[in-house]
Order: structure tokens, then C-alpha cells, then sequence
């Protein structure tokens, strides 16, 4: 090869790695201002602010991206009302929304498995199916004709059954009861005879003061305290049949995500798994004492449902899940997965949790 050819091709081969310098660079350096919507009010623990809260998840995201991707968080009622995000994420009004998955039933009966199923699996349990037994798959799978995916951000861990103005005795005290409960779980008690309503967190104890409803099921002792529950009705019930684990989703635009960078996106994967572990771990620390003060401070009753009524509400969820996977092949595929899953895991907890509450713990 020539002098001059050898200086000519290594001239351009400068050239080129000069010029292509800044496409990395500005790939790497471009921000997004994105936003994001809640379900739930401003200023509301657990979802809101706090430790795994959605204010805490934009914040890690803006400080694991060095400030390349900048979320604007609203509590509902603020930019949308609390029940719109779905439709606000879809139509790209906002770029994200935090909330419950089974908010939208009215959308895709499968996403209500994406958030808690009555007499499901635990927290343990919910994230081995979402992380490793092909759940946030499916998830992405359910909501791909709508343009979005959604991951898990948060979750509650067992919730209660709820607030009662009432005692509830047998299953015949729930006929005519009008109550506040989202979900399957909804779907179980109408079939009982309850009047089911489906509110805001900010609406529930104004309901339930004046008697609009006689029961509402919210979040846990923490959570419940704090919204006033125990002051308008005494009796609190607390088996958790039909939230054992109930999940929060960051719900996103699909157009959105394909536009970030991988680096970007691994932020947020990331950062919501986080928030994930994060926002349950707080609600452990934070139920148990506010259970406490409920029982020794606030004159509140709280007890297991009968057994009877246990019974009752097991059966109801059957056919609900009976009926819901033969309406829909998307949610049968669903709930197969989960309850596969389900009958691994639970012969496994045999074996390890409930083996160490029984033997070691007494």
C-alpha cells in the first residue's frame, strides 16, 4: 500500500471516530421530561410519599439518570381525575401512571390478576410469578393491544377485609350491605348479596360517616388510620382473603418506552423493583403499629371473619374465576399461569414458611 493511501485512510479513520464522538454523546446526554398520573391524592403514604411511593420512584429515576429522565408526578384530581389514568397513558396524554392494575376491569378483565387475586399468593409468591414465572410477561402481553407495558412498583402485602359499621355474624349480614371494595374481590361479595361500590381513597370516609356506605375496605391499619376510618365505624375484619398481596403498576406508554434509551430503561425497571421491595418493607414497620394503636388507643374491634362466612366467600370466588376465564381466552391463559405457579409455590411454603410459624415459632 502507498504512503499516501496508508495516510489517507488513516485520516478518515480519525475523522470518523471524531465525527461519530458526539452521536454517542448525545444519545447518552438527551433528556425527557415525562409525566406521570396517580389514582390516589396527593400526599398519600405509601403511594404517594414516602419510601417506595410514586414521588420516591421518580426521584431515584432522576438520580440513577443523572437527571436525563425528569418525571412530573400528580395526585389524582390534578391533572386527571383518580380513575383515568389508563385512558391518559394509552392516548399519550401522559407518559405514565401509577395505580392498581384491576382498576381497569372495565378495559381487560385479565389485568385484575396483575394486582391481587382472592385467596392468592402472598408477596413472596406474587413476585416469583411477576420476576421469574413469566407474570410481567403476560402483563405486557395483555395490555400490547392497548400500546403499553406496566411492571410493579409497590405492594401492600395481606391487606384487611375492612371497616364495618356492624358486626358481621353469618353470611346473611352481608345481604343489602353496601360496601366500598375494588377488584375480584368485588365481583365475590355481589354475589353474596353486597351492594358493591367502587371509590377514591379521599371519598371512602365521608361515605362511610353518612351512611352512603356501611362498610369499605381500603389498604391496612396504617393506611386506614390515617383516612379516619376507625372514627366512622368499630368493627375491623381482619382476614385477608382477597388481598394477600396487592400489587402497584407503573403503567406506560409503549411509544414512550420505546423512545428511551436501554440505559434509561433499565433505570426504571430498576427503580421500580426497588420501590417494589422498598414500599412493602415500609408497610410492615408502619401496619404494626398503627394496628396497635387502633386496638389499645382507638376502642376498634378487630377480628378474624367467621369461619362460615370464610367458607362462603372461598366458594364465590371460584365461580367468579370459573366464569371469568371461559368469557375470555386472555384471561385464561392468566389465570393458568398464576395458578400454576401458585400450586408450585404453595407446596413449597409448606415446606419452608409454614413449617418455620409452626415449628420454630410455636
Amino acid at each position: 500500500m502507498s504512503l499516501i493511501r496508508r495516510q489517507f485512510l488513516t485520516r478518515a479513520a480519525v475523522a470518523g471516530s471524531v465525527l461519530g464522538a458526539p452521536v454517542i454523546a448525545n444519545a447518552q446526554s438527551a433528556k425527557f421530561n415525562w409525566k406521570m398520573t396517580s389514582a390516589y391524592g396527593k400526599g398519600s403514604p405509601f403511594y404517594m410519599d414516602g419510601p417506595g411511593s410514586a414521588t420516591d420512584l421518580a426521584k431515584r429515576i432522576r438520580e440513577m439518570s443523572d437527571g436525563r429522565l425528569n418525571i412530573q408526578v400528580f395526585g389524582a384530581g390534578e391533572l386527571i381525575p383518580a380513575f383515568e389514568g389508563f385512558d391518559a397513558v394509552r392516548a399519550g396524554t401522559v407518559e405514565m401512571n401509577h395505580a392498581n392494575a384491576y382498576f381497569w376491569t372495565g378495559k381487560t378483565a385479565a389485568a385484575q390478576y396483575f394486582t391481587a387475586v382472592p385467596f392468592g399468593m402472598n408477596f413472596q409468591g406474587m413476585n416469583g410469578w411477576l420476576y421469574d414465572g413469566g407474570g410481567i410477561d403476560l402483563w405486557n402481553e395483555v395490555y400490547a393491544p392497548f400500546g403499553m407495558i406496566a411492571m410493579p412498583c409497590g405492594n401492600t402485602g395481606v391487606q384487611m377485609t375492612g371497616w364495618f359499621k356492624k358486626e358481621i355474624k353469618t353470611v346473611a349480614d352481608l345481604k343489602g350491605l353496601k360496601m366500598r371494595i375494588p377488584g375480584l374481590a368485588g365481583k365475590v361479595y355481589a354475589n353474596l348479596g353486597v351492594d358493591v361500590k367502587v371509590l377514591p381513597g379521599g371519598e371512602i370516609f365521608p361515605a362511610l360517616e353518612r351512611g352512603v356506605i356501611d362498610a369499605a375496605e381500603f389498604v391496612g391499619p396504617f393506611q386506614d388510620r390515617r383516612l379516619g376510618l376507625h372514627k366512622a365505624a368499630k368493627f375491623y375484619y381482619t382476614t385477608g382473603w382477597h388481598e394477600s398481596s396487592t400489587v402497584s403498576e407503573l403503567l406506560i406508554n409503549k411509544a414512550a418506552w420505546d423512545k428511551l434509551p436501554k440505559d434509561l430503561q433499565a433505570i426504571v425497571s430498576n427503580a421500580s423493583a426497588a420501590c417494589n421491595v422498598i414500599s412493602e418493607g415500609w408497610c410492615q414497620k408502619a401496619n404494626s403499629e398503627a394496628m396497635e394503636d387502633l386496638i389499645k388507643n382507638q376502642g376498634v374491634t378487630a377480628k378474624p371473619l367467621p369461619d362460615e362466612v370464610v367458607k362462603a366467600l372461598r366458594g364465590e370466588t371460584d365461580k367468579v374465576l370459573a366464569e371469568a376465564v371461559v368469557k375470555d381466552p386472555m384471561t385464561k391463559k392468566v389465570h393458568d399461569s398464576y395458578f400454576a405457579f401458585k400450586a408450585k409455590y404453595d407446596r413449597w411454603s409448606e415446606i419452608s414458611e409454614e413449617a418455620y410459624h409452626i415449628k420454630v415459632r410455636g
